[in-house]
């Protein structure tokens, strides 16, 4: 088994080639070394290695920033994933996408399925939605993993962040009024693993989109707290600051969060025997985030 990884760098890039590794034969290139943005080289890189299967874990996540470069975050989220889409489509090769919660407007009562409508409210979702629909047009063989709240030992994330300003505050407000699943990026790269190695079996693959995230369902005020009580337990800060709730409405950004980043994992358990992400147990490793 023949498999490319594109960002392998970022947070679920770096954890997915060390999964990979010395289990297929991998090509995991970084930003530098390939930049999926470059038709040419995408086509290049991908007819000389000729992969079985292309994850394409690159990405524009600058969530708002993106409000101010929407060209840059469109050509990375939407352009990037076509010409990979249409150069693993060329070699009958599957293509494996990471996509987003951002997809979706963040209004509904429930958990989201797959096949609730998108709207997203701002850039960085829009064309990660313009990615997901390259890659459904280009390549029979796709397979679309929509995650929420990212957070791994490498690269930044929420908490690692909590973290520093855990040291360097006494009190910190945090937004009450989001909710989410928290999702580890090492199982995010398992699951990942979890899919190849079906594709590898040979067995029907049912192709489409695909939710994956954390449980139990949280806001950022509570992941917080439970960030700092795990931190505290194992000695990783000495103190923990006083943590404040506050609406959405008290801490304006950029671009518009969901306020409901819900995901139903039901399908990819169904599918390919995939559990949600147990973002309660990575927080024992919370040593590592320093």
């Amino acid at each position: 088994m023949r498999v490319l990884v594109t960002g392998c760098n970022g947070q679920v890039g770096f954890l997915l080639k060390s999964l990979l590794m010395n289990k297929v034969e991998l090509l995991a290139l970084t930003r530098q070394e390939l930049d999926v943005t470059n038709e040419g080289s995408v086509y290049k890189i991908v007819s000389c290695f000729k992969p079985d299967v292309i994850v394409n874990a690159a990405a524009y996540t600058a969530v708002d920033k993106a409000e101010s470069e929407e060209e840059r975050a469109f050509s990375i989220n939407s352009n990037g994933p076509e010409y990979l889409a249409k150069a693993a489509n060329k070699l009958d090769a599957s293509l494996i996408h990471i996509s987003t919660d951002y997809v979706f407007e963040g209004n509904k009562l429930g958990q989201y399925l797959e096949t609730d409508p998108v709207n997203p409210q701002g850039v960085y979702g829009k064309s990660k939605l313009a990615g997901e629909n390259a890659a459904i047009k280009y390549c029979s063989k796709h397979i679309i993993l929509r995650t929420a709240w990212v957070f791994g030992e490498h690269g930044n994330n929420f908490v690692k962040t909590m973290l520093r300003l855990g040291n360097e505050r006494d009190a910190l407000s945090i937004v009450s009024d989001q909710f989410g699943g928290p999702t580890y990026a090492g199982d995010i790269a398992k699951a990942i693993l979890e899919i190849i190695n079906k594709i590898e079996t040979g067995n029907k693959i049912k192709w489409g989109t695909y939710h994956y995230s954390g449980m139990p369902h949280v806001s950022w005020y509570e992941f917080a707290q439970n960030i700092f009580a795990k931190a505290k337990e194992i000695g990783a800060l000495e103190s923990t600051p006083k943590l404040t709730a506050i609406s959405t409405k008290e801490f304006p950004t950029p671009a518009k969060r969901p306020e409901n980043s819900k995901l139903n994992c039901k399908a990819i358990e169904k599918e390919f025997g995939i559990m949600p992400s147990n973002w309660q147990t990575e927080l024992e490793n919370i040593e590592n985030y320093k």
